[in-house]
């Protein structure tokens, strides 16, 4: 194969990847908007998505949680706020940083997103059934690898 007939299959290539993602993408934003309807009447995705980064980390600071996210800090501190008065997060003194807080899921926090993921708990399990051990843990090293790459941009 030429040098311009690789270059176009791999452009080709990743168009067809580029086309998977923002199926997968749209698939997973509607996911999250009807998880965080779930969760909380009204709640926006972005709310959800914050939370669940918080329950994941189970103790993360604004500012960590902030870049983590690539948001901006007052848009944080409003939605932890709003996460906050529904009951879902709670703050602590950071014992490293007196002028920081720690953030953490609440015990109903954990309890509610549990009851909102339990229907799809093992959609992925099931999805993957007839898949080979090995080609899931591929997939998942290949996944985390352009995750590392699109993230040192």
């Amino acid at each position: 194969m030429s040098e311009t007939d690789a270059r176009g299959a791999r452009a080709e290539a990743v168009r067809a990847l580029e086309g998977e993602f923002s199926e997968l993408f749209t698939h997973v934003r509607r996911l999250l908007a009807e998880n965080a309807e779930r969760l909380s009447p009204g709640m926006l995705p972005g709310a959800y998505k914050v939370f669940t980064t918080i329950a994941r980390r189970e103790t993360v600071t604004l500012s960590a949680l902030s870049e983590a996210l690539h948001s901006d800090k007052g848009q944080m501190s409003r939605t932890v706020r709003e996460l906050e008065g529904l009951g879902l997060v709670s703050r602590a003194p950071d014992p490293e940083d007196g002028r920081s807080s720690l953030l953490s899921p609440t015990a109903e926090g954990v309890a509610r997103l549990r009851e909102v993921r339990a229907p799809r708990e093992h959609l992925l399990t099931s999805v993957l059934e007839n898949w080979d051990v090995d080609d899931i843990r591929e997939l998942a090293r290949l996944l985390h690898a352009l995750s590392q790459s699109a993230g040192s941009d």
